[in-house]
């Protein structure tokens, strides 16, 4: 879809409209759009100037008008004072810096961005999506961003299109997609999440004979086929026993079977009494307290109605 925005790709049919233009016949160099690749292909050669001017050079901008759109693009990259570096003196994410300014010197209406941060480590990464974030809001440009890190798109987006099959299968804000997702794959591709079987006898959802309470705004009208989605984080748990059931609260049981700690947080695998397993986080400060589970402790699970939400059961 990235390629067919850009112009190196030509559909087989459909309409493709920038604003008000059909762009189908529009070769790549006259669509006005912006790109920054995956691999940045800044030149080796040229230094931080030439390459952020490359675009205006082709476009036959004068030189003093080329070195005042040069200057404010490094500005709001925040590279200002690095014209004269060479692209091998450069870190990752300052690469990265340069390929931005070179795609947005010139002013398109759109700019695309190839999965642009994947070569970097996670703490730069995330860093640089803070950064992309706060760019994108000063220049007011419209941006497709291709990503597959389902964290990384909600933290971007304004909104998230999610793709299945070369279909989009969800339009929607990041909030709406992880809070109520339409299909079983968005709710298994965007975030982590367990999906339980449910039975439905015309007015009554359940799981296991116990009968549930729904965010009922949020769902689907329920089926047989639906799943109950739990996104692990939602989850509170407490050895058994514990009792925090009350009207708008879901109460599972289960038995510790794998215990994994990730810094902030422990991940937990229960088995639940219905014979399946489900994902439970919880923050590694309880550790700390005197609160930590072993594994074979039995608890219960408490799940709030607001975050009770079903998908329908088939795939896609």
């Amino acid at each position: 879809m990235l390629m067919v925005i850009a112009g190196f790709v030509r559909p087989d049919h459909g309409s493709l409209r920038i604003g008000d233009i059909e762009a189908i016949q529009l070769p790549p160099h006259r669509r006005n759009i912006g790109m920054v690749f995956q691999s940045y292909a800044l030149f080796p050669h040229m230094d931080v100037f030439s390459n952020v001017a490359f675009p205006l050079s082709i476009r036959g901008v004068s030189k003093e008008e080329t070195r005042r759109r040069v200057e404010v693009a490094l500005a709001q990259v925040r590279l200002s004072g690095y014209s004269k570096r060479r692209i091998d003196q450069l870190s990752g994410g300052q690469r990265q810096r340069v390929a931005l300014a070179r795609a947005v010197v010139f002013g398109p209406k759109i700019l695309l961005m190839d999965e642009p941060l994947s070569a970097l480590d996670k703490r730069l990464r995330e860093e640089m999506q803070i950064e992309i974030r706060q760019i994108h809001r000063d220049l007011g440009m419209t941006t497709v961003y291709v990503t597959h890190d389902q964290r990384e798109a909600l933290t971007m987006s304004d909104r998230i299109a999610v793709m299945d099959g070369g279909n989009i299968v969800q339009i929607d804000t990041p909030y709406n997609l992880y809070r109520a997702p339409q299909t079983r794959f968005v709710a298994e591709f965007v975030g982590e999440s367990t999906l339980l079987p449910v039975s439905f006898d015309g007015e009554d959802v359940s799981y296991a004979g116990q009968r549930l309470n729904l965010a009922t705004h949020l769902n689907r009208a329920p089926s047989d086929r639906s799943m109950l989605l739990i996104r692990p984080e939602h989850i509170r748990i407490a050895r058994e026993g514990a009792d925090e059931r009350g009207r708008h609260t879901n109460c599972f049981d289960g038995k510790v079977q794998q215990k994994l700690f990730q810094g902030d947080q422990l991940l937990l695998k229960v088995d639940l009494a219905g014979g399946h397993e489900i994902l439970v986080r919880e923050p590694a400060s309880h550790a700390a307290a005197g609160h930590s589970l072993e594994i074979g402790d039995r608890v219960s699970l408490f799940l709030d109605r607001e975050d009770s939400i079903l998908v329908p059961g088939t795939a896609r």
